[in-house]
């Protein structure tokens, strides 16, 4: 029989496409996760990984043991669940996915109270980019995630996945407290025309949703410097480099010599839970979600709504 364990490393290594990025996400040593695989060869006396570069390659074997394996895990969440909704309570392990700023500004104070009111659940906090998350979700590689869209790109859900609104993260226009837009209460888009930009990297959200928003009111952006930490972010700012957009939550306090002005009408990033359909009635996936938007208050102006 066909260790699950064993399996479990194949598909992270299918979903995440290296042996490295499977280990973080379990959250083992490469080598564990080598081992493994290799154990799983022995018992299917097939190779399942080849060389490629640096790198290793599912081969065409492997790619067909990890699709099975993705339905097994699939069955044992199912069984999982039931067990679990039989207890009434949460219990068991919950891998959450969640962007850098609600991993920082968000998470914390959940994962406290889910820790503090219920000792019996082990729930585990990955840093995902929310277009990544969604896809591992419906794949069954994280149990439920927090991920975000915007006002102009919205989030797209795929069949036999739920979701459920946490709240507005509202945007400001950060700039240097020299710059000429520092003084000013409000600008309009019209106002960010010629103005040197500091901004995630491309492929991100952020990125694309930021020069959707110039492009869209006529302005072609310069995106003089890319940086994915807030931090960085704001020292560039702070040295005059730039300015940005940047929404409240996990951004922290401005340091000194950067201004946040607002923009009307204001840019809004929309928050939400994602979960599989099968995992729904989970004690566990309810728990987190009603703690996740009880918590969203207590870290935004812009409340969830009832």
């Amino acid at each position: 029989m066909l260790d699950l364990a064993r399996l479990r490393a194949l598909h992270a290594v299918s979903v995440h496409g290296s042996v490295a990025a499977a280990a973080a996400f379990l959250g083992y040593t490469p080598s564990a996760v080598s081992q493994q695989i290799t154990k799983l060869e022995r018992e299917t006396r097939t190779v399942l990984l080849e060389r490629r570069g640096r790198g290793v390659a599912l081969t065409e074997e492997a790619h067909h043991l990890a699709a099975t394996a993705e339905e097994l895990l699939v069955i044992v969440e199912r069984a999982e669940t039931t067990l679990e909704e039989r207890r009434g309570q949460p219990t068991g392990q919950l891998t959450v996915g969640a962007f850098a700023s609600s991993a920082r500004g968000l998470l914390p104070g959940v994962l406290a109270e889910l820790a503090a009111l219920h000792p019996t659940l082990d729930v585990r906090l990955r840093e995902i980019d929310p277009h990544l998350s969604i896809d591992l979700v419906a794949r069954g590689a994280i149990d439920l995630a927090v991920a975000h869209d915007w006002d102009i790109a919205p989030l797209p859900a795929p069949e036999g996945v739920e979701q459920a609104f946490l709240g507005d993260d509202l945007c400001d226009v950060l700039v240097p407290a020299t710059h000429a837009l520092a003084a000013r209460s409000s600008i309009s888009r019209q106002d960010l025309g010629g103005q040197r930009w500091i901004c995630q990297p491309p492929g991100t959200v952020c990125h694309d949703w930021l020069v959707r928003t110039l492009r869209a009111a006529g302005w072609e952006p310069d995106l003089a410097h890319q940086a994915e930490e807030n931090h960085t972010q704001l020292a560039l700012i702070r040295a005059g480099l730039g300015i940005a957009m940047m929404p409240r939550l996990g951004r922290g306090p401005l340091p000194e010599g950067v201004r946040a002005v607002t923009l009307d009408p204001v840019p809004v990033r929309r928050l939400y839970a994602l979960w599989r359909t099968g995992a729904a009635r989970r004690p566990a996936v309810t728990v987190t979600v009603e703690t996740l938007r009880r918590h969203w208050p207590t870290v935004s102006a812009a409340p969830a709504p009832s």
